[in-house]
């Protein structure tokens, strides 16, 4: 696995873009962008578009996010070190990296074998010391539960309501809901145990599926 001057030359010019053009302000979440090395996480490493702006096919009919979604999510969830999070679709591992890298002690969920196995052997190359399952992310972990923040990575038709279960109180979720295209929704739940939500911009994720295959 190679990472030289080439790729982290590429990821500065992709942390001022995310800057100047995506209004990405959070010093963890463009650090971790700085850090992890996303050409690894395609399947064909090609140089000249790792580090471009657009989602790719990972296999088993899965994409890796583009650049300005996960940004996006990472931001609007605000991760913070230490945090216990609950990712719900590995998929290429990126994001999971991401959560790593700034420092979250990170739970996982992929439905796809394929997808997980992969994940899991290049997150322990890289030295990620991430908690990877394969299973049913709607329904989520409830025996690890409760969450600091669960981060949804697939649109889902409707809120899955066993997520919010497993969130702590004062905990957060930022999940894509809606079907051809999604709105980002960022849930919180109070003191009291309250829901309350914020909604965002559109996006367009793969769908968020019931049971594992």
């Amino acid at each position: 696995m190679i990472d030289d001057f080439r790729h982290k030359g590429l990821r500065r010019n992709m942390v001022k873009y995310l800057k100047s053009a995506k209004n990405i302000s959070n010093n963890l979440v463009l650090n971790a962008f700085l850090n992890v090395p996303r050409h690894l996480f395609l399947d064909s490493s090609f140089l000249e578009f790792a580090y471009q702006d657009k989602a790719f096919p990972i296999g088993s009919n899965q994409t890796i996010s583009s650049l300005y979604t996960v940004a996006f999510q990472t931001q609007l969830i605000d991760i913070q070190p230490g945090e216990k999070v609950l990712e719900i679709g590995t998929g290429s591992g990126y994001q999971t990296a991401i959560l790593a890298e700034i420092g979250a002690k990170v739970y996982s969920i992929e439905r796809h074998k394929e997808l997980h196995k992969k994940a899991k052997n290049l997150l322990k190359k890289l030295n990620y010391h991430t908690n990877l399952f394969y299973g049913d992310g709607y329904l989520g972990l409830s025996q690890e539960a409760p969450f600091d923040k669960i981060l949804v990575t697939c649109g889902a038709a409707d809120l899955p309501i066993s997520l919010l279960d497993q969130l702590k109180i004062g905990g957060q979720m930022v999940i894509p809901i809606g079907f051809k295209k999604q709105v980002m929704t960022h849930f919180f739940k109070d003191k009291e145990g309250n829901i309350k939500k914020n909604e965002y911009e559109n996006f367009q994720f793969v769908p968020l599926l019931r049971d594992k295959q």
